[in-house]
């Protein structure tokens, strides 16, 4: 398998990490279409999210809670973020291993 993102997680490519726990890492995306633009990806490969299982579902949530606590770090928790996920290559998703982008920085 060659994922880009499992390099990451693997600290075999370089990331500017953010966050990260035991089931997820957060990192600043190189392309960013926001101020600021992370993406909070799981460690086990998940191609997208046609393919979770409800084996996943802990996981899953519990990305929700890594994108919050890098919000904390970042210091735009108060402020507000969105948080979006591209499933499949018509649904814009570029990198075939899940993930949520976490875009935020404007000025209201």
């Amino acid at each position: 398998m060659d994922c880009i993102f499992c390099s990451i997680i693997e600290k075999k490519a370089p990331a500017e990490i953010i966050y990260e726990d035991e089931s997820s890492i957060v990192i600043k995306n190189i392309r960013p279409l926001a101020p600021i633009h992370l993406l909070v990806i799981p460690r086990k490969h998940i191609p997208s999210v046609n393919d979770i299982r409800e084996a996943d579902k802990d996981l899953v949530g519990g990305l929700f809670l890594s994108a919050q606590k890098a919000t904390e770090k970042i210091n735009i928790k108060e402020i507000g973020y969105k948080l979006a996920v591209n499933v499949g290559k018509g649904g814009g998703q570029e990198i075939d291993h899940l993930h949520i982008h976490l875009l935020g920085g404007w000025q209201s």
